[in-house]
């Protein structure tokens, strides 16, 4: 599950992405103007952008050249109607991973986005264990010791996070930045609660919870204990 934002300025378009995407799982994002993508990427993570390049008030390119003189390496995939060998050079010498040209199939920007989220930096990979906790990104699937045990979406992307980054802490706004979308369903009480329901799911009688909360800062992972 990875954590895209789409930027599109054509609604049904942008709307059928993003309904295809989170029927694969991923949480997504969507912006239909070019500065209120840029000021998104300035104040929160996401794991890959699709970005169309004729957006209002800022052009794709100018996103994407500002984007890359931040230092973010966050996967672009540009996604437009401009199909010139001029413009695929243009929008990849600007700092773009990959390159789709309208009109398109679903079922090849769903390959693309997993061609793109295998590199080094991926947050979706092969099945991740930990103890007697495995899950499965590719299925959306979670077991402890060997039962199947169903999550809800916020819940998977969760864990799945935490278990792609054992034993280290992560602060309640660096995990709502990087698990939840930054809108209203965004707030420490949400995190808080998806937490007990984790708990509620995967923990053993008896034995410390996989999640552990660490006072004053925020909350790891940590089968050792």
């Amino acid at each position: 599950m990875a954590k895209i934002l789409v930027v599109e300025d054509d609604e049904s378009l942008s709307r059928m992405v993003s309904e295809w995407l989170v029927g694969e799982h991923h949480n997504v994002e969507c912006s239909f103007d070019g500065a209120d993508a840029l000021e998104k990427l300035e104040f929160y993570d996401f794991d890959l952008i699709i970005l169309d390049l004729n957006l209002p008030s800022m052009g794709g390119i100018k996103i994407l050249k500002q984007f890359r003189a931040s230092g973010k390496q966050t996967p672009v995939l540009i996604l437009t109607g401009q199909d010139k060998i001029e413009d695929k050079e243009l929008g990849l010498d600007s700092g773009a991973d990959d390159y789709l040209t309208k009109p398109f199939h679903m079922k090849e920007l769903s390959a693309r986005v997993r061609a793109v989220l295998r590199r080094p930096t991926s947050y979706v990979g092969d099945k991740l264990s930990s103890g007697g906790l495995e899950l499965d990104p590719g299925n959306h699937s979670a077991r402890v010791d060997g039962n199947e045990v169903s999550l809800l979406p916020k819940e998977f992307a969760l864990l799945e996070f935490l278990m792609r980054h054992p034993d280290q802490v992560f602060s309640a706004d660096a995990l709502l930045n990087r698990v939840w979308a930054s809108a209203s369903d965004s707030s420490i009480d949400a995190l808080t609660t998806c937490v007990k329901r984790l708990r509620k799911k995967i923990d053993k009688d008896g034995q410390p919870s996989y999640i552990k909360t660490v006072h004053g800062v925020g909350y790891k992972l940590n089968v050792a204990d």
